[in-house]
């Protein structure tokens, strides 16, 4: 990764054009992130993520996000449909241990589906703690809306992709279940008193501040910064994510091009940056916006250039689990579609 600039990429199709393979080569983004117009079949896939890798020579981390239920970048009859978070809560609350085994087995299968196709984290598991009004954007993604739950469900799942071979990514720090409006489209406001943020929504991520890495939301916190969302807080990613929750690892930023952020695309890169995230994450793939971002990310140095290689070195041996028998074992819990 020598050199790499603190950003991660997406593409426009189903392969690298010419002009994308000189783009990556010269401006040399950390990882890359593949969505559903990237996806066709397998061996499709498997020869996206190698010229992703070939074009910044190494073995760059490659990231999707395969969460099971609305979300789910490869669908059948690539890969099997998988149920949401929320059904998997639903199990945790009639059967704990069940449940737990759920959440960890859907993670392993997700780590033997994903492993085969090169593609090495998965952006799960979702810790947001929803409350009753807050917008769909979450919704059944979550676990339940109970802090505990969260956190005993997110361990589990966190778990299985490591197991697996997989990093995950904590999502979305430090808490998007309050957003009443979808951040894709705008800005949510949070306008809740922090005591009641410390008691509802941190807990998850302070109990799995351990992980490698997380994925900010782009939710004002009027408590805590009235002026500016998680993603470009320098009060929040300061004060809460890294002293409150006590988190140290690798900080992306939620979407770059999401339209809850203000100004252009690349000034947006450079508030994500100048707010303390380590990198940034710009999804779509147009390459007139990957150019405004790279004319405003820097090479990756210092803390972050740390954490990056904590990542990197963070990446172990699969266990020598049995996919026949997890995916039997699961399909006697969910019948996958």
């Amino acid at each position: 990764m020598t050199e790499s600039k603190a950003m991660i990429l997406g593409c426009s199709g189903l392969a690298l054009t010419s002009e994308e393979k000189a783009f990556f080569r010269g401006e040399r983004p950390w990882g890359f992130i593949l969505f559903g117009r990237n996806i066709s079949e397998a061996s499709q896939i498997t020869n996206l993520v190698d010229e992703l890798r070939d074009s910044v020579g190494w073995h760059a981390p490659v990231l999707i996000d395969q969460e099971g239920g609305r979300v789910q970048r490869i669908r059948p009859p690539v890969l099997p449909r998988y149920p949401s978070g929320q059904a998997l809560g639903d199990l945790y609350r009639r059967d704990t241990a069940l449940g737990l085994r759920a959440a960890w087995v859907m993670s392993r299968l997700h780590a033997f589906d994903l492993s085969k196709l090169g593609i090495n984290v998965d952006c799960l598991p979702v810790l947001d703690v929803p409350v009753e009004g807050s917008s769909n954007v979450i919704g059944d993604r979550a676990y339940s809306g109970d802090p505990e739950t969260v956190i005993a469900m997110g361990r589990a799942a966190a778990e299985g992709l490591k197991a697996g071979g997989l990093l995950p990514v904590m999502k979305h720090m430090p808490g998007h279940g309050r957003g009443f409006a979808d951040s894709h489209l705008e800005l949510p406001v949070v306008t809740v008193a922090r005591d009641e943020l410390e008691v509802h929504d941190f807990p998850p991520f302070i109990g799995m501040k351990d992980e490698l890495m997380a994925m900010t939301c782009h939710v004002v916190f009027t408590a805590i910064d009235p002026d500016n969302p998680a993603t470009t807080s320098r009060k929040v990613i300061d004060g809460v994510i890294r002293e409150h929750i006590g988190f140290t690892g690798l900080l992306l930023s939620d979407d770059s091009s999401m339209n809850a952020l203000s100004g252009t695309i690349g000034e947006r890169a450079a508030n994500i940056i100048a707010g303390g995230c380590d990198i940034v994450l710009h999804c779509n793939g147009h390459m007139d916006e990957m150019r405004d971002v790279v004319a405003n990310v820097p090479r990756l140095a210092g803390a972050s250039l740390a954490r990056a290689k904590a990542v990197e070195a963070g990446f172990a041996a699969p266990d020598s689990a049995d996919e026949a028998e997890l995916r039997a074992e699961f399909e006697a819990m969910f019948a996958i579609v």
